[in-house]
């Protein structure tokens, strides 16, 4: 099986570049999601492709709000079905939608180009997850160059949505799909996530009383009193990671709830106070704290502070949750997936699976509470991701391959291919 994947991996390597050449930003993933299903379709699988149904979304407890910015491109699934169905079944998933760039300037490897230095694949998304993508499809690959195909149903699911409300992976819940565990390889250095932060986003918006700059007391500054606001925000980030000590995985990190204003834009003039400010702001929740409880205590926390504030008293700032509203959760210990994934990547690897808690947000959230199966994240050794100059270790890549054919192996059990 190893040499198998290794027999392949310049397939890979170039696999995984074409799929960095699509700058798949949100709302224009569609051209790449096609790539994807072409892919899996000339290999055979039984094929979906389906449109996220906003009203099914909104009315499920995990969906995120739907915003004007929220992508329209495609959910692709691909089906493998046995001749017999003697394993356990598996969905393989990923996500193709990046962030966004930021100034090309800064960058020193094109961020769609797909550069190869040494070890190092370069370009936004690279890590983030194409190389995930690309390894779902090869280490499948993998067992049929030897001549076999898993004895049960495995679904390779691509989706988007993932970097902005979690939409995409709930879609495919809510359109039926369902395995006996969950594997989707995320750039984890290696590790097995163990406990994982859910999110939400928010936006506050401020208005000002606009006068010239010459009579500058007689107006209201809206970005002076944005920088009010977020000073509050930076409060409720204190309490939310003083409580900690009743979280068990998050205790001995120093600092595990990130309050981050992810943008801010405000005024029309250099010469005018600002009439208008505006700011974009994510924040981590612990698991176990229901997504819509801390939505309630941001809002409440705001519009307190508002009230005991001369100026916001008459002018409440304006709050609106437009993208992530996710619960964290935590993967239970002592399942045979994560047993069968160990030994996988020890057999890889020749080392121990670590596992680690990461305060950012995964898809596996969706399998781990709804579906309440063994949701493993576990990927390849990156750096920078969100960053610039972005990239993914290709020999990681190998190894996180060779584990998951490994382990697909075992969870689904083998047979010859017809």
């Amino acid at each position: 099986m190893l040499q198998s994947v290794d027999a392949g991996f310049a397939d890979q390597v170039e696999l995984t570049r074409r799929l960095v050449r699509f700058p798949s930003l949100r709302g224009q993933e569609h051209a790449v999601q096609d790539f994807v299903f072409r892919e899996l379709a000339r290999r055979g699988f039984t094929m979906d492709r389906f449109a996220m149904d906003r009203a099914a979304i909104e009315a499920h407890p995990g969906g995120s709000p739907w915003s004007e910015q929220h992508s329209t491109a495609p959910i692709v699934v691909g089906i493998h079905h046995p001749r017999a169905e003697t394993g356990r079944s598996l969905i393989l998933q990923s996500h193709l939608d990046v962030v966004p760039e930021g100034p090309r300037a800064l960058w020193q490897h094109a961020p769609f180009e797909a550069e190869i230095v040494g070890d190092w694949m370069y370009g936004r998304g690279a890590a983030d997850m194409k190389a995930g993508a690309a390894a779902n499809l090869c280490a499948l690959d993998a067992l049929r160059r030897i001549g076999f195909q898993p004895a049960a149903t495995v679904y390779v699911q691509s989706v988007v949505e993932e970097e902005s409300t979690g939409n995409g992976a709930l879609m495919t819940h809510l359109r039926g799909y369902r395995a006996d565990a969950v594997l989707i390889p995320e750039p984890e250095e290696e590790k097995l996530v163990r406990a994982n932060a859910g999110v939400i986003w928010f936006q506050i918006e401020v208005q000002g009383l606009p006068v010239h700059v010459r009579e500058m007391g007689a107006g209201a500054n809206a970005i002076d009193a944005a920088y009010r606001v977020i000073g509050e925000l930076r409060g409720l980030e204190a309490d939310w990671n003083a409580r900690k000590a009743m979280h068990e995985h998050f205790r001995d990190d120093p600092h595990p709830i990130n309050l981050n204003i992810g943008k801010i834009e405000g005024g029309d003039w250099a010469s005018s106070v600002p009439a208008w400010c505006r700011i974009d702001c994510r924040i981590a929740i612990y698991p176990g704290v229901d997504a819509e409880d801390a939505a309630a205590e941001i809002r409440a926390r705001v519009e307190a502070f508002a009230r005991g504030d001369a100026y916001f008293a008459n002018n409440p700032p304006r709050i609106t949750f437009n993208g992530f509203r996710a619960q964290g959760y935590v993967l239970e210990p002592g399942s045979d997936a994560e047993a069968a994934l160990e030994r996988a990547h020890r057999a890889a690897t020749g080392a121990a699976l670590e596992r680690f808690m990461t305060p950012a947000y995964l898809d596996t959230r969706v399998y781990a509470l709804y579906d309440r199966v063994p949701a493993l994240c576990y990927g390849p050794i990156s750096r920078n991701i969100h960053g610039f100059d972005e990239c993914v270790s290709l020999a990681s890549v190998k190894r996180i391959t060779q584990a998951m054919a490994l382990f697909i192996a075992e969870w689904c059990g083998l047979e010859e291919v017809a």
